[in-house]
């Protein structure tokens, strides 16, 4: 009964919440070297990306519901030896919002139309949660072109609607998607909450990040792309069955507290031949927030023979 009268109360906060507006300004990226540009993709979709630094390419792909500046942190830690690019993954950021399934292959095939594009090659390939996931499944699909993978917390794994979120200790809020769908609220409490719970110390989640999170999640038409992103969970499940034919050298890194458990994480590891895996301490699943010089100092390892 209590839990029914939780879910009640959070939805009339929804409801009355729902009302933010968007407003006009971009938010700083004094850490990259250039200004973000936009890429029209094949099937009309438009991507953002941000490149930064000098050297070998380097792709950074971020978590489920947020967008390249959660890279903000990471990116300073790895500029001096390669050039950086962070990008906002279909139905994310500043990317366009339209009417399509959002599904693992569908981001997928996005993120190997911007190697393509970008005409990358050597790539070593970063991600985290659902970027994690794509690290792997696009150096499947593109093995002319990413010569390393490093996988953070994937995001590949849960038991209902949403996913490993729902994991997160406010993560049943994202259950109300599957009773509202499109037409859910997200106020900014319900962001930060949900957000703060994949943190091992919420308060490493910078304010002002949280709030651009909060401002571009209220563009119109983000809910019913983060509806699709919820609905089609079980996509990110089922990429697992790729990781079999992953053939490039690959690292996975777990934060101490992320969602995901330690048979999950050994499975993974032992899916690929000769994969490494390290965990962090004291980080949940934003470890590239968390702990963002641990990160990159396993970014830029050599690997051992």
């Amino acid at each position: 009964m209590k839990q029914i009268s939780m879910l009640i109360s959070v939805g009339l906060a929804l409801l009355l919440g729902g009302c933010a507006t968007t407003h006009d300004r971009d938010y700083p990226t004094p850490w990259a070297s250039s200004a973000p540009q936009f890429l029209r993709l094949d099937n009309g979709m438009t991507v953002r990306y941000v490149a930064s630094g000098d050297g070998p390419p380097l792709v950074l792909l971020h978590t489920i519901r947020t967008q390249l500046d959660y890279f903000e942190k990471l990116v300073p830690e790895l500029k001096s030896s390669h050039r950086v690019y962070a990008l906002d993954l279909p139905g994310h950021g500043q990317a366009s919002l339209l009417p399509e399934n959002y599904t693992e292959p569908l981001l997928r095939k996005a993120v190997g139309e911007f190697l393509t594009r970008l005409d990358l090659r050597d790539v070593t390939l970063v991600g985290e949660s659902i970027g994690g996931v794509l690290a792997l499944t696009v150096s499947v699909d593109q093995p002319d072109r990413v010569k390393r993978v490093v996988s953070l917390n994937p995001y590949d794994y849960g038991e209902s609607f949403g996913g490993g979120i729902r994991r997160s200790s406010s993560g049943w809020m994202v259950g109300l998607f599957n009773v509202f769908g499109s037409y859910t609220f997200e106020p900014g409490f319900v962001t930060a909450a949900v957000l703060r719970g994949g943190f091992h110390d919420p308060a490493r989640l910078p304010e002002a990040l949280l709030d651009e999170f909060s401002r571009t999640g209220s563009r119109d038409g983000y809910r019913s792309v983060e509806y699709s992103v919820f609905k089609n969970w079980t996509t990110w499940l089922d990429a697992r069955q790729l990781y079999s034919k992953v053939k490039v050298p690959v690292t996975f890194i777990y934060g101490s507290d992320d969602w995901s458990r330690p048979p999950e994480r050994e499975r993974n590891r032992v899916a690929i031949p000769g994969a490494e895996l390290f965990t962090i301490d004291q980080a949940g699943h934003f470890t590239s927030l968390e702990k963002p010089a641990e990160v990159a100092a396993l970014i830029v390892r050599q690997r051992a023979n």
